[in-house]
């Protein structure tokens, strides 16, 4: 199996995640979890990380962070491979404590870091763990709101001013929890080739501006995902199937923006004058469609073809 692609660049902004070994706890103490937040400081203080959201759950994490550096892996060398050291020490165990590589997601940060936030800081209550955001402790959201003091290492400026909110943390609160009791699709949904988060625009350029020599023979599926149609090429292609009618080709092409553009609900609502809830509900319907109808199954493969999808 291809390795992933693991790109690098100062600036670069990333979501991190990394399980437990066989799905097993990493995370079994409060000693284990505020020796994981040391682990953060200090990948600040030596290695320049600028860490902007956390969420420590039981067998994984999620990181939020930036690398002025471009040094990715040296950050997280120091932080997994400490990290692993200590709980192996402490338990007197051997072996690796994480799952493979972590996964390591470039994220256009001014389009999506407001929201990949907030997909953060509620995975303790996705999964049942509390029932208000606010009552896990082991997140970086208690610090955004103002119910914690935040460490000199966490920098939530950058999010909250996204939202306007540097001097009123409510209005952060307030974005988190219009999303509690909605269903919401997960930004990372629109990850390419389990590597980028943006636009197809964005995409496009980290990879003429980053890609270089990686385009090895084991990473070029990866590399040929990475090629975005945009929105006028995906609606232009539809547009030209023959015996689709006007209704049935504008659900099509919504259905395809919507998984491969990279866009924003918000910019293919604007294109089709739908509201996002609209466009994730068309697209939705044709999926069903897609999964339940030989003849729709067919058609859309064709189309992803000419696409290069």
């Amino acid at each position: 199996m291809a390795r992933p692609l693991r790109i690098e660049y100062p600036g670069a902004f990333y979501h991190v995640t990394s399980r437990g070994n066989e799905q097993k706890d990493v995370f079994r103490s409060r000693r284990d979890r505020e020796q994981f937040l040391s682990y953060l400081q200090t990948a600040s203080e030596r290695y320049g990380a600028v860490i902007h959201a956390y969420c420590l759950m039981s067998n994984h994490y999620h990181l939020m962070l930036e690398t002025p550096e471009g040094n990715l892996s040296q950050i997280m060398r120091h932080i997994n491979g400490a990290y692993t050291t200590y709980f192996n020490v402490k338990r007197k165990r051997a072996g690796h404590l994480f799952q493979g590589r972590y996964k390591a997601i470039i994220v256009d940060a001014d389009a999506y870091a407001l929201e990949l936030s907030r997909y953060i800081h509620l995975n303790p209550l996705r999964v049942g763990m509390v029932i208000k955001p606010e009552e896990y402790q082991w997140s970086s959201y208690r610090s955004f709101i103002g119910l914690a003091e935040t460490p000199e290492w966490l920098k939530t400026g950058f999010i909250l001013g996204c939202i306007g909110a540097r001097d009123d943390t409510n209005k952060y609160r307030q974005f988190v929890e219009d999303a509690m009791n909605q269903e919401n699709e997960s930004p990372l949904n629109g990850v390419v080739a389990s590597t980028i988060l943006g636009s197809a625009e964005f995409v496009k350029g980290i990879s003429s501006k980053h890609l270089g020599e990686k385009t090895t023979d084991r990473n070029v599926p990866a590399v040929r995902k990475l090629s975005r149609p945009t929105l006028d090429e995906i609606i232009g292609a539809i547009e030209q199937e023959p015996e689709m009618t006007e209704s049935y080709s504008r659900n099509v092409s919504i259905y395809f923006c919507h998984r491969y553009s990279g866009a924003r609900l918000r910019e293919i609502g604007e294109r089709f004058c739908l509201s996002d809830a609209a466009v994730s509900q068309a697209s939705r319907r044709l999926r069903v469609a897609y999964e339940n109808d030989v003849e729709v199954k067919e058609q859309l493969e064709q189309i992803k073809c000419k696409l290069g999808l």
